[in-house]
């Protein structure tokens, strides 16, 4: 119950009363800090439920690619090509999960200098579960219609096009 109040003071209020400023150069300005607060807020509450898993959120994104790729093996340049945050040291990441035992290397095949990477059982278990768990945080926490979650979608990936 505590977390969810936090989840809800955070999502009432504006941006303005969140960083006690209401002066903006522009409202192309005032967009751009609105998502940067919304990523910091949205990462604040995914912290907290990965915590619960032992994850952090690297950790979480190499899972997660591992899985979509599952059970096809991959090496540490490929990972790291589709992390979410691309300074990222995915080295240190599977370091870190190997010693949990949520992943496993192995030699590759074709080049038996490559390392390459696939999720154990227990790691496909440990995503499925945080997974779900996310997934319902976020459903909890982000109250909009899937239309207007589209619409922002679209917005966003509009933001990020270079024109």
């Amino acid at each position: 119950m505590e977390i969810r109040c936090i989840y809800i003071y955070i999502c009432i209020v504006k941006l303005e009363d969140a960083i006690k400023s209401n002066k903006f150069k522009s409202e192309t300005q005032k967009a751009g800090l609105n998502v940067l607060y919304t990523a910091w807020w949205l990462k604040t509450i995914s912290t907290k439920e990965m915590k619960t898993f032992d994850l952090t959120h690297e950790q979480y994104n190499v899972l997660r690619i591992l899985k979509g790729k599952h059970p096809v093996k991959m090496c540490i340049k490929d990972i790291a090509s589709r992390m979410i945050e691309k300074s990222s040291n995915v080295p240190r990441i599977v370091d870190r999960l190997e010693i949990k035992l949520l992943i496993e290397r192995t030699q590759g095949e074709v080049d038996g200098r490559q390392t390459v990477i696939t999720l154990t059982e227990k790691g496909i278990e440990v995503l499925s579960k945080a997974t779900e768990k996310l997934n319902t945080t976020w459903e909890d926490a982000i109250s909009m219609k899937d239309e207007d979650a589209s619409a922002l979608s679209t917005l966003l990936e509009k933001m990020r096009t270079l024109e």
